[in-house]
């Protein structure tokens, strides 16, 4: 697939994967970004992550929310859902939707098999 260099579909792109690099940095484990364009329903990325504890999640959805404040100092996220002792955060971009999992309600939720047919861009397993 040819990677558009301009337009929302790049900026959307950029942001998918400064988060992902975000949660690289700061140790989350099984990152995977997913690529959604041709179903285009949601959004046009998934970022899936996990953390080892509820205070691992909070510290990750805090340093996703800085970086992308900092990036053009233009991303306003649009939601939030869920709560680091739930095990579940969810932050929204629009184009780019963040969910960060300890590892048994990843498992509960598998959403890699529940998009399936979307492209992984990245697969980085600790």
């Amino acid at each position: 697939m040819i990677e558009p260099t301009t337009g929302p579909a790049a900026d959307s792109l950029a942001l998918a994967r400064q988060v992902a690099a975000v949660l690289e940095e700061h140790k989350a484990s099984d990152i995977v970004l997913l690529d959604l364009r041709p179903e285009g329903l949601i959004a046009d990325f998934f970022v899936i992550a996990s953390g080892s504890s509820a205070r691992q999640l909070r510290a990750l959805s805090e340093h996703i929310q800085e970086g992308a404040r900092q990036q053009a100092g233009r991303r306003i996220m649009l939601h939030r859902e869920g709560e680091a002792t739930s095990g579940w955060i969810l932050l929204d971009y629009g184009a780019v939707i963040v969910h960060l999992f300890l590892p048994e309600q990843r498992a509960y939720y598998d959403l890699e098999s529940l998009w399936e047919p979307a492209t992984q861009l990245l697969l980085k397993i600790q």
